[in-house]
């Protein structure tokens, strides 16, 4: 197998008024559909907190900031266009009063496999008979949540 590219990104828990929080589901040919958060890869010499404003704008439409970074992972995995990589992922939390979002600004790939969006609580992200990313984000959702209260 070849080297693993690294990949910078910048991931989104992007919630609602009622703590739910906005998905999108990507479906491509090659593999079973699944769930992931907003968000995705900094473009060349962009930092963690621009890439999240731009991935919000691009793939919801919201003008928002972003916040301070409130987790990180490092993951591995093969991306939609087949290239394996070495991801150090960076989440914001952002919330938001409105749960109408605009997908207009989503890029060529973003509107061949992301097949829809929803608004998800906590309990039904533990109960999705569907793949989520990341796998522990219920117990993301639930430390974050737990240390604003």
């Amino acid at each position: 197998m070849s080297a693993r590219l690294p990949r910078p990104a910048a991931r989104l828990l992007l919630l609602d008024p009622q703590d739910r929080l906005l998905m999108f589901r990507f479906a491509a040919d090659d593999r079973a559909p699944f769930w992931a958060t907003a968000g995705g890869g900094c473009d060349p010499g962009e930092s963690y907190e621009a890439a999240a404003r731009r991935e919000l704008l691009e793939e919801t439409g919201f003008d928002l900031d972003p916040g301070p970074e409130i987790a990180r992972r490092e993951v591995t995995f093969i991306t939609l266009e087949g290239v394996p990589v070495f991801a150090d992922e960076r989440y914001f939390l952002i919330r938001t009063e409105t749960t109408e979002i605009a997908t207009h600004g989503h890029t060529p790939l973003e509107k061949r496999v992301m097949a829809g969006w929803r608004w998800f609580t906590r309990a039904e992200l533990a109960n999705w008979p569907e793949k989520i990313f990341p796998e522990d984000i219920v117990d993301m959702l639930n430390r974050l949540l737990e240390r604003a209260s």
